[in-house]
């Protein structure tokens, strides 16, 4: 069953509200955004059930984000400071549901822990994989590597390097659209659709210089290879972060 939205929720650069209660905190660190852009009809049948493509001016995208997790702890209990940091690339979509929630799907999330990988995937059914990764900073140039350890396919990679330029004073409609998502959606648990929300301060953001992108991940995560240079690419030193826990809503819809 297909479902539109009938008014998505209004892009915003500030989180709609707080968690309840926080189920996980965690930081982001040195993240480079990347995204390209795609047709909303390739990009559907890789959403779950109760979600479609979310568009800005008929086109939707494909990100690939490289950061630096920062002690993932539960409860707001101090985050563990080995197993809870480290690399972590994604693929992701974006997604709007029924409710008009706005959202990322992940499509793959390549990570250097491979205890974290594994509740990743048994706890919430996020498409982890354990990899080989660096995250390495000179000056204003960063640079980002992984190679696939396992499930597969095994040795799928991404190496990309930016030169990080000056601050982002009035982000553009599309850099917020691209960045301020305060959820994502997922089949979690048994394969029900379902939203879990986050929040964290504003995003400061970058421009940067994309000095190479050389990445197996976006055909590796069922998309097609991105043609041309992307359309956007920033940089943030990163945000502190709180998720709530995931909620379902009538019909498989999530809710906060």
């Amino acid at each position: 069953m297909t479902y539109t939205p009938a008014r998505p929720e209004p892009i915003s650069a500030d989180p709609p509200g707080h968690p309840a209660r926080a189920l996980l905190t965690q930081s982001w660190l040195d993240l480079a955004f990347v995204h390209w852009a795609a047709d909303p009809a390739q990009v559907a049948p890789l959403l779950p059930a109760g979600t479609v493509p979310d568009t800005l001016d008929g086109l939707t995208y494909v990100g690939l984000v490289a950061f630096r997790m920062h002690r993932v702890g539960w409860f707001r209990l101090p985050g563990v400071p080995y197993l809870g940091s480290f690399p972590e690339t994604n693929v992701r979509l974006y997604s709007v549901d029924e409710r008009g929630r706005r959202g990322v799907v992940f499509r793959s999330l390549d990570a250097s822990r491979l205890i974290p990988v594994t509740v990743g995937r048994a706890a919430f059914g996020l498409p982890y994989l354990w990899s080989k990764m660096s995250v390495r900073r000179d000056g204003d140039a960063v640079a980002y590597e992984s190679r696939r350890r396992w499930p597969g396919p095994r040795g799928a990679s991404s190496r990309v390097a930016l030169r990080i330029g000056a601050p982002v004073e009035e982000p553009s409609e599309l850099e917020h659209f691209l960045t301020a998502r305060w959820g994502l959606h997922s089949a979690f648990f048994g394969g029900a659709t379902r939203y879990l929300p986050n929040r964290h301060p504003r995003w400061p953001l970058h421009r940067a210089e994309l000095l190479v992108c050389e990445e197996e991940l976006i055909e590796a995560a069922g998309l097609p290879r991105p043609v041309g240079p992307p359309v956007s690419v920033l940089w943030s030193p990163g945000v502190p972060v709180e998720f709530g826990r995931p909620g379902r809503g009538p019909a498989g819809i999530p809710t906060p």
